[in-house]
């Protein structure tokens, strides 16, 4: 259940299939998000240029009347700024980068699970909303305190500098606290990639991480790896 003390954000959710638009209005709502729903373009569009403004939508690509890449499209010329997550059974590479060239923030695969759908958009919202709107999300690693919300840390006091991709390894590493966590599932769900890439990569941004917020980055307590899968994070 949401904390009380969560802000209220405004989602649309536009898709022509019933069951899919209604459940995850069911889903989003118990979660605290207020929603709004459409079948097909032309609503999706007339909510979309509306007011107030949506905080973030949820767009199927192939929709009656106007496809979501149309939609994007004329969202674009309009110049409104909703943040868009694409919803699509369509997983070609074509119509991943087709959605990115025209400005969706992410994009999603049908069939999906709802958890990482809900990850990614709390990822987008912590993106797109201002310091003062976006909830304030501070955690504490032995002596480093990191401000999730306006990306600052310190160590003991003292400014720490992360990367971005820093802070959100680490958000994500928090959020699945006590589990393990593999190279796959942050390639997914951190860089958005669904291919392997050399996890090397993963490595070395864990090696930095750990030079920052471990006592003895030799013998890491946070962030443990677990052999030939991935990193367990503890505290």
């Amino acid at each position: 259940m949401p904390s009380p003390h969560a802000p209220t954000y405004r989602m649309l959710i536009v898709d022509d299939d019933n069951e899919i638009r209604f459940a995850l209005q069911d889903y989003f709502e118990l979660n605290g998000y207020h929603v709004s729903v459409a079948a097909d373009g032309s609503e999706a569009l007339a909510f979309l240029n509306g007011s107030p403004r949506f905080d973030i939508a949820l767009l199927d690509v192939m929709l009656p009347h106007k496809n979501g890449f149309e939609i994007l499209q004329e969202i674009q010329s309009l110049q409104i700024d909703t943040p868009i997550l694409m919803l699509t059974a369509r997983g070609e590479q074509e119509s991943v980068l087709k959605g990115f060239g025209l400005g969706a923030d992410d994009y999603v695969t049908k069939p999906f699970n709802v958890d990482e759908l809900a990850a990614r958009i709390r990822a987008i919202l912590q993106r797109t909303q201002p310091p003062s709107a976006a909830p304030m999300s501070i955690f504490t690693v032995g002596d480093v305190e990191i401000n999730f919300s306006t990306h600052e840390a310190t160590k003991a006091g003292e400014p720490l500098n992360f990367t971005a991709l820093e802070f959100e390894i680490l958000r994500y590493l928090i959020e699945h606290r006590g589990e393990t966590v593999s190279r796959r599932q942050l390639l997914r769900d951190v860089w958005n990639i669904p291919q392997d890439i050399v996890t090397r990569t993963i490595d070395r941004h864990m090696a930095s991480i750990r030079k920052k917020i471990e006592p003895d980055p030799t013998r890491p307590t946070f962030i443990e790896t677990v052999y030939g899968t991935g990193y367990r994070f503890h505290g």
